[in-house]
């Protein structure tokens, strides 16, 4: 299907990293099965037999496509398009209806909820694959421009934008999750004096180390680095209680040390080091409000500063009353 005419050939020198992800939903089997067999070569494909599966499955594993039945028990492909829509982490995955229906107005209504297609049973194949790979191609082309806004242009991490916009998720889904999170903000050291001393260009390329460090240190995917702000960056850890997130940080803090970039105007060492605020919501915390958690991890990046720099400082949010 995707290997001599590519899905993403029409985008030469941005080959993907994996397969596309395609998550089949329909609550009768043998449909199940007949799509299976069209996509199971050339792509990654995951099965829902229910609408509720269907949203668990592509919160656990965001999909690139949904192909999507409409009309299922307790909740029909409507509700489960909907659904996704509203969900910042899922309303950027296309979702083609599979159906028998072939009612106009039921193929509006699919468009109305935000579909980007809507295919009639029994499939055909070959249109089934045209279809699919066109919406691919459309989603991999939109996901590059979206990183393009979200990623720092000089260090290569992620924006400011960006981070602003996965706190408040990573904060909802702690919240209905009841799972810890955890921020670190940190930042360079005596970094004006950097610039001072070695100038600008060797300034931004001080940054770009850094933050290469902190990438190659956090080891799951589910990490997050971003570029704060100037010598400032932040990293959002899900799923991370507090002693965790202090051993990453104190990790962070030896990891670039270790880098050995030189700074003979600091007054911590010879080498660049950097500052940490940690702030973790255990999940049973009484804070409301993901503020909460910037406020703590900048005023345990203060307490960081305060006690020598180069070194690490954290609080959890207050527990219940």
């Amino acid at each position: 299907m995707f290997e001599e005419d590519s899905v993403f050939s029409a985008l030469p020198g941005l080959e993907p990293t994996h397969k596309p992800r395609l998550l089949l939903v329909d609550d009768q089997p043998i449909n199940i099965q007949i799509m299976h067999r069209v996509f199971a070569q050339d792509c990654q494909v995951f099965m829902a037999t229910s609408g509720a599966q269907a949203l668990q499955r592509c919160q656990e594993n965001l999909p690139d496509l949904v192909l999507l039945d409409v009309v299922m028990p307790e909740m029909d492909g409507y509700e489960v398009c909907r659904r996704l829509k509203a969900d910042e982490a899922t309303r950027h995955i296309p979702v083609i209806f599979v159906t028998a229906e072939n009612d106009p107005e039921q193929e509006t209504r699919g468009l109305s909820v935000g579909a980007v297609d809507f295919i009639t049973k029994p499939i055909n194949p070959s249109v089934l694959r045209a279809r699919a790979k066109t919406h691919l191609l459309l989603k991999y082309q939109s996901d590059v421009l979206r990183n393009l806004v979200f990623f720092d242009g000089l260090t290569g991490v992620h924006n400011r934008r960006y981070f602003d916009q996965q706190l408040p998720m990573e904060w909802a889904r702690s919240a209905r999750s009841g799972a810890p999170l955890s921020l670190i903000i940190l930042d360079v050291d005596f970094f004006k004096r950097y610039n001072d001393r070695y100038g600008h260009l060797a300034g931004d390329d001080c940054l770009c180390r850094v933050s290469k460090v902190l990438q190659k240190s956090l080891k799951r995917a589910s990490d997050l680095v971003a570029r704060y702000g100037g010598e400032e960056f932040a990293c959002i850890l899900p799923y991370t209680d507090f002693d965790h997130a202090m051993q990453i940080a104190g990790q962070l803090e030896q990891a670039v040390r270790a880098a050995q970039i030189l700074h003979e105007d600091s007054d911590v060492a010879k080498v660049v080091t950097i500052s940490l605020g940690v702030a973790t919501r255990s999940g049973t915390d009484r804070a409301d409000k993901v503020s909460e958690l910037l406020t703590l991890a900048d005023a345990e990046l203060y307490r960081a500063k305060a006690q020598g720099r180069g070194c690490v400082h954290g609080a959890l949010l207050p527990g219940p009353a």
